[in-house]
Formats: structure tokens, sequence, C-alpha cells
């Protein structure tokens, strides 16, 4: 069983699966593609979202396609899974998400029950999480062109005036937290993918977490930096980051919460829990007299009562993340080349 997309080769003149995995790749094909190609200072944030000034307001725009298979994984579908990642990415501006859009790219073939059942589920999440989808579009492709359902989701959401957020704010001394464990959605996809069986159900935590978000920037509304670990997991997160801020990142391997089943996992698979997909965890970067605070807030909101303090921004290593290990030694942590789990979202 192959759980590891090929190490990509250095230079190539096609994409590889690799280039979708949030890792270096990733980093790359926006690098050496993108960025030159649509060159502006807003995208050039490199954010989870763009944030516009249009009218007085301030708004947190962003789009977002979603591939996962299987469709349908115990503790979601592609449905949910597309409200919940685009509200996210909203709500990493500190934004209040408010409109959606959903485009649908079917293959031919495709059962309508399970496109009802989809979209029911999507119309479900987005009247949870107090959003409407309000625009959208549908088109059909032949047979074997897009494995069952593509979507596509973008957002828009509205940026208190008082919040100013992003990964190029953190600074030396800031305290890193994480909202809960690692390492959930991408196993959950992973079992029911391969059919893996073990002695507890393995559930996704994908989750809209803007309503935790609102709880934190209560406490404390000069949070420096949200982000949410999807692909590329904790690692690609924190790398990029300490490479936008041109700071440093340690983090401590004994406070990061993992759950045992997840570990037990991951062990058995050869997988780093440090790379995998998360859908319903954020990572926080606070001023230090903040993070007691912001801490106690998320705790107290049932998508946070497992975050931990799991490190500390430094000024040494500046563009690195260093893991401290339980044995006290530490390595590098870097972003993956490849991706451990195609497909996770």
């Amino acid at each position: 069983m192959l759980l590891n997309c090929p190490l990509p080769l250095a230079t190539t003149d096609r994409v590889l699966l690799g280039h979708g995995s949030g890792g270096k790749l990733s980093a790359e094909l926006m690098r050496d593609i993108f960025l030159p190609a649509l060159s502006n200072p807003i995208l050039a944030r490199l954010d989870d979202q763009a944030q516009l000034e249009i009218g007085g307001l301030r708004l947190a725009f962003t789009t977002d396609s979603f591939v996962v298979k299987p469709l349908f994984f115990p503790g979601g579908d592609i449905g949910s899974l597309a409200v919940h990642g685009t509200i996210n990415d909203l709500a990493m501006a500190g934004a209040r998400p408010l409109y959606l859009s959903a485009a649908y790219v079917i293959e031919e073939g495709f059962p309508l029950a399970d496109l009802r059942r989809i979209a029911d589920s999507m119309g479900r999440a987005a009247q949870q999480a107090g959003v409407s989808i309000v625009t959208g579009d549908t088109k059909v492709v032949e047979r074997g062109a897009a494995d069952g359902l593509f979507l596509n989701t973008t957002g828009i959401g509205l940026i208190p005036a008082s919040v100013t957020i992003s990964a190029a704010a953190a600074r030396p001394g800031d305290v890193i937290l994480l909202s809960g464990s690692l390492g959930d959605h991408g196993i959950a996809i992973m079992a029911a993918r391969e059919g893996l069986q073990f002695d507890t159900v393995l559930t996704s935590d994908s989750a809209a977490l803007h309503t935790l978000v609102e709880a934190m920037l209560a406490a404390a509304p000069a949070i420096r930096c949200l982000r949410d670990p999807t692909r590329g997991g904790l690692s690609s997160t924190l790398n990029e980051i300490a490479a936008q801020s041109a700071t440093g990142m340690r983090i401590l391997e004994t406070e990061i919460p993992i759950r045992d089943e997840v570990r037990g996992a991951c062990e058995m698979l050869g997988l780093d829990p440090l790379y995998v997909a998360n859908e319903g965890k954020l990572v926080a970067i606070v001023a230090p007299e903040d993070a007691d605070a912001v801490l106690a807030a998320m705790r107290t909101h049932p998508l946070g009562r497992n975050a931990a303090r799991i490190g500390a921004v430094t000024q040494e290593n500046a563009g690195r993340v260093v893991l401290q290990t339980a044995y006290g030694t530490t390595r590098i942590v870097d972003m993956l080349a490849g991706d451990q789990l195609p497909r996770i979202c």
C-alpha cells in the first residue's frame, strides 16, 4: 500500500502530484509561476485570504477547490468540508464570514442521490455556521475527467476595524498556541480510503472555526497571526509563518496534543503527525502578555477545549522551525517535498 507520493525530482517540466501538497513544491509553484504572472501587493501577502478595503469596509475574500477522496468519510463529506474550509480561511483574518459561492464540476454518470446528499450537507453546514451560499455554477464533464465530483467555493467576510492579522506580524518572544489535537482529518481520510480498521473510529475534525476566533479576539484583539494547518499540516503552516515574518519557530514535542489512536496509526504507517492535514484546528501567534488570556478563551470553546501552548517565536534560526524532542534533542522540521497523503481536501 503506497501512502506517500514518490519524491519529486528537483527539476521538472511537468506538474507533479507533490505540487499540490502545501509543501516545498507548492511554494515553488507560487513563487515561480503564479506570483510573477499575477503580481500585485494584495496577492504578495500570501495569507489564507485577500484583505480588501472597499467603501470604507475591510473585507476578507478567499477561494478554494476541494478534490478529497473519498467524497464521504467519518465526520463529514466534500460538501461540509468545502463550507468549513472556506469559512476557516476567512476566519484566519479575524473576519466574520458572510456569503459563499459553490461551483460543482460533476463527472457524467455521477449518482444523483450522492449529489443530493452532498448539496444537502453543504446547506446544513452553511446554515449551522450562519452563512448563506448565494451564487454558484455547475459543469458536467465526460466520464473519467473529474473522478466523480470536484467543488470550488469562494467566500467573503467582514473584518472588524480593530483587527489586523497576518503571518508577517509574528515577532520574537511571541507564543505559539494550537487549538487541539493534530492529524485527525488526515488519518480519518486515509483510513476511509484504504479500508483500514482500528479499535476506535477515526473521525475528521472538520469544523467551522469562526466562533472560536471570535472568542479569542474578545480576549485579546491584538492577535498577531492565525492559520489553519490544512495541507502540509503544522509543519508547513509554521514554516510559512517563519518565512513571511523572517523569524524562527521553536516547538516542544511534549506539548503538542495528538490523540493516541492517531499517534498509533502514524507510527504503524510511517507517517509524521506534524505533516498530516487538519480541517478543524488553528495555530495562533500571540504576544506573550496575551497568551494566557487567549489560551483560556480557547479552552472554554468546544473547538478549543484541548488547546495548548506548544512553543515560541525566536530571533534565532530565521525562516526555520525547530522541534525540541521528548528526549531533549532538537531537529529541523522542514516542509515536505512531496505529499504524505494526496487528495486530503
